[in-house]
């Protein structure tokens, strides 16, 4: 499947990973539209391709019949529409209902549109905490969430619809994405954009527990690429397949790099109650990746870090600023959360 002048459909393609992804696409020739009903996902990610000819689309993608409508000339869709992991512990019902449920609606409309390749972006939350390491595709899936579990069905339903209808799917396992335009906000915030903002606030950063959980973190580019290559190789269809680094950092770790690509050797860290839910250890192969989408990760977590901090840099907003919308304990619902300093 080459990409030039092809109708692809990206879903959650105004989100973090999304939008790299949609950025990659355009690039690459696509004739790209995004749906996104602008819940996590922002307008502004995809301000620079918007004005080249990428559509958005402002939708639920639990509206099956603007699904069915936007599918019927579609050659290809990716679909990374979600709710979080953080969401779903405070909103397990809706959690289920956008990740697993959303995505058989989907699967359906898009096999009724004979689209010729699907790409389903799945989690490594669907593993739990790793048995053994590093995880390859085949490990248990004992996920400890129902944002893990719902993304779990969807995998299963991606792979019934290939095993039963011979329907062109392909399922890919991002491990931590990192990077420009991820996520410190609300249920959405992540480790590292909450870290190297803390530390460049004066602030100090919190580590759940020990802090000697462990992840597979991965610039985002990488990540992207990973999963735009799954839509490319006809070998990828019917896998599933990891996308990641192939590293493993404790974020005791990631917290002491932090303070390095900042030049802050003395940025405090502060130690607080463990998260509900949270996976002790990931850690991906990505063999499989490598054999069947030729994926290799070119960005270090150093470097990568040093982007970020690029990033941040060249925005108009400060550090200050931008916490304002974080919530420390983003795993409690927005009307009764605890901000802690």
């Amino acid at each position: 499947m080459n990409f030039k002048n092809k109708r692809i459909l990206v879903t959650g393609g105004a989100g973090f990973i999304g939008s790299e992804l949609v950025r990659q696409l355009a690039s690459a020739g696509a004739r790209v539209t995004v749906v996104d009903n602008l819940v996590n996902g922002l307008r502004g990610n995809l301000k620079e391709v918007l004005e080249t000819g990428v559509r958005l689309v402002v939708e639920d993608i639990r509206n099956q019949k603007k699904m069915e409508q936007l599918l019927r000339k579609a050659d290809g869709v990716y679909h990374l529409a979600c709710l979080g992991v953080r969401h779903s512990l405070h909103s397990p019902l809706e959690n289920h209902a956008v990740n697993a449920l959303g995505t058989l609606g989907l699967l359906m409309a898009a096999r009724n549109a004979k689209v010729k390749r699907f790409v389903y972006v799945s989690s490594s939350e669907v593993y739990g905490t790793a048995r053994r390491v590093p995880m390859t595709e085949d490990h248990p899936t004992f996920p400890l969430t129902v944002y893990g579990s719902a993304k779990l069905a969807g995998d299963c339903y991606t792979r019934a619809f290939y095993n039963t209808y011979g329907f062109p799917a392909v399922v890919v396992r991002p491990f931590n994405s990192y990077g420009p335009r991820s996520h410190h906000e609300g249920d959405s915030g992540e480790v590292i954009p909450k870290f190297v903002l803390r530390c460049l606030a004066g602030r100090p950063m919190v580590l759940f527990g020990d802090g000697r959980q462990t992840r597979d973190f991965t610039y985002v580019s990488d990540t992207a690429r990973g999963i735009l290559l799954a839509g490319l190789s006809p070998r990828a269809v019917g896998k599933t397949l990891n996308i990641g680094q192939g590293r493993e950092t404790s974020i005791r770790e990631l917290a002491r790099l932090v303070r390095k690509v900042l030049g802050k050797p003395r940025a405090a860290m502060g130690f607080d109650e463990p998260r509900p839910g949270d996976v002790r250890r990931l850690y991906a192969d990505t063999t499989l990746a490598r054999k069947w989408l030729g994926f290799h990760p070119t960005v270090t977590l150093e470097a990568g870090l040093q982007k970020l901090k690029d990033w941040y840099a060249s925005l108009s907003s400060s550090p200050q600023s931008l916490l304002r919308q974080e919530r420390v304990h983003n795993w409690i619902g927005a009307s009764e959360s605890r901000r802690r300093p």
